[in-house]
C-alpha cells in the first residue's frame, strides 16, 4: 500500500488541504516552516501524489466522488454503477467509497477527496445534519445529497435528490390494508434517519386511512441497539420477525424499510415455519436484484434508480463545469410499488 496524503498529514503536523496547498505551489500564504516541514515529511515518507488527482489539475481527465453507505447493501452497488455509466459517458471516473453512514468517516472521505484535488461528490448520506461536511461546501466542493430531502439548516446551495419515501411506504402499506390484513408490523432499525422517517410517516398516513393509528400497529426499531448501517439490516430483520412472531397477537403483514431487511424477515417466517405471501405477507423498499429472485418474489417499492444516477451527475457536472456550485434545490421522484407472491390476502381473509 502507497503513502496516503493522510498519513503525510498526520507525520507533518497539518491538514490534508495544507499537503495539498504545498503540492500544487499554492504555500504563499504559509509560514516557510511549516512548508519546509511538510516538504520534508513528503521525502522522508516517499509520497507519490495521486495520478487520478494529478490528471484532474491538468485536464486530461476529470473525476468525481461517490460516497455511499456500503455497497454490502446491493441498491448502493446498483445505485454506483449507474452514476459511473453515466459519468463514463461524459469522459468522467469515479472513486467509490463506502462511510457506513458514520458522520466522522463521510467527512474524511470527502476531505481527502478535497486533497486529491475532486472537486465533486455524490454523498449518499440520509443524516439530518450535514454540519460535519459543511466546511468542505464552504471551501467550493461542489456538493449532491442523495437519498435525502432539504434540511433545515443545509447550505445554500446543496442539491438534494431523493425518492419520495413517503409516498413509497404509504403505497406499500396501502397495498396490504387492502389485502385485508389488520394486524401490521413496522421493521425499521434507527428513525434517525432523513429518509427512514419519511418512510413511517407514510406508513402513518395509510394507517390513518383506514381508521388505524400506529398504536395499532408494531413497530421494531432494534431493541436496545441503534442499528443503523446496511451490514446488518437482513439480521436486524431476521431478529425482528422472531420477536413479533412470538407475540401473542402476532403480525400479519411486516413492512420492511428496505429489500434486505425484509429478506431477513421472511427468512425468519420460514424458520418459524410459515409460509410467506400466505402465513405472514412481507413487503420491502428499493427493488434490488434479489427481490426478483427471492423466494417467494419480495413484494417492494421500486425506487427510479437509473433517472436518479442521471440527475445526481448532471447536476454534479454543470457546478464543475461551471466552475461554480450548482444552484440548491431538492429533485424528488415518485417510488414504483411492484407487487409479487410475498403478500397476499390476510389469513381470515383467504378463510
Amino acid at each position: 500500500m502507497g503513502v496516503t496524503i493522510h498519513q503525510v498529514a498526520a507525520e507533518a503536523g497539518v491538514s490534508p488541504s495544507t499537503v495539498s496547498n504545498v503540492l500544487n505551489g499554492r504555500s504563499g500564504r504559509m509560514l516557510p516552516q511549516t512548508r519546509e516541514r511538510v516538504e520534508q515529511t513528503i521525502a522522508r515518507l516517499g509520497y507519490r501524489p495521486n495520478g487520478a488527482a494529478r490528471h484532474l489539475r491538468t485536464g486530461r481527465t476529470q473525476v468525481i466522488g461517490l460516497v455511499v453507505p456500503s455497497v454490502a447493501n446491493p441498491f448502493w452497488g446498483t445505485f454506483a454503477r449507474h452514476v459511473e455509466a453515466a459519468a463514463l459517458l461524459a469522459g468522467y471516473r469515479v472513486l467509490l467509497c463506502n462511510s457506513e453512514r458514520d458522520p466522522a468517516r463521510e467527512r474524511d472521505y470527502l476531505e481527502e477527496l478535497w486533497a486529491d484535488g475532486i472537486r465533486g461528490v455524490v454523498l449518499c448520506s440520509s443524516l439530518p445534519s450535514l454540519e460535519h461536511v459543511l466546511p468542505l461546501v464552504e471551501r467550493g466542493m461542489g456538493l449532491i445529497a442523495f437519498d435525502r430531502t432539504a434540511q433545515a439548516g443545509d447550505p445554500a446551495g446543496l442539491v438534494n435528490i431523493s425518492v419520495d419515501n413517503a409516498v413509497g411506504a404509504e403505497l406499500a402499506t396501502r397495498h396490504v390494508l387492502e389485502l385485508g390484513h389488520r394486524r401490521l408490523a413496522f421493521v425499521s432499525g434507527s428513525l434517525r434517519s432523513v429518509n427512514r422517517r419519511a418512510r413511517f410517516r407514510g406508513f402513518e398516513a395509510a394507517l390513518e386511512q383506514f381508521g388505524l393509528t400506529a398504536a395499532d400497529a408494531l413497530l421494531f426499531s432494534g431493541g436496545a441497539q441503534d442499528h443503523f448501517g446496511d451490514l446488518d439490516i437482513p439480521d436486524l430483520g431476521r431478529a425482528a420477525a422472531r420477536e413479533l412472531l412470538a407475540a401473542a397477537n402476532p403480525p400479519t403483514a411486516i413492512i420492511a424499510i428496505n429489500d434486505m431487511c425484509a429478506l431477513g424477515v421472511s427468512a425468519s417466517a420460514r424458520d418459524a415455519g410459515l409460509q410467506v405471501g400466505e402465513d405472514l405477507s412481507v413487503v420491502g423498499f428499493d427493488d434490488i436484484m434479489l427481490a426478483d429472485l427471492a423466494t417467494p418474489p419480495l413484494t417492494t417499492i421500486r425506487q427510479p434508480l437509473p433517472a436518479m444516477a442521471n440527475a445526481a451527475f448532471a447536476h454534479l457536472r454543470a457546478g464543475i463545469e461551471q466552475d461554480e456550485p450548482a444552484a440548491g434545490g431538492s429533485l424528488l421522484m415518485r417510488p414504483e410499488l411492484v407487487v409479487r407472491a410475498s403478500t397476499g390476502p390476510a389469513p381470515e381473509v383467504r378463510r
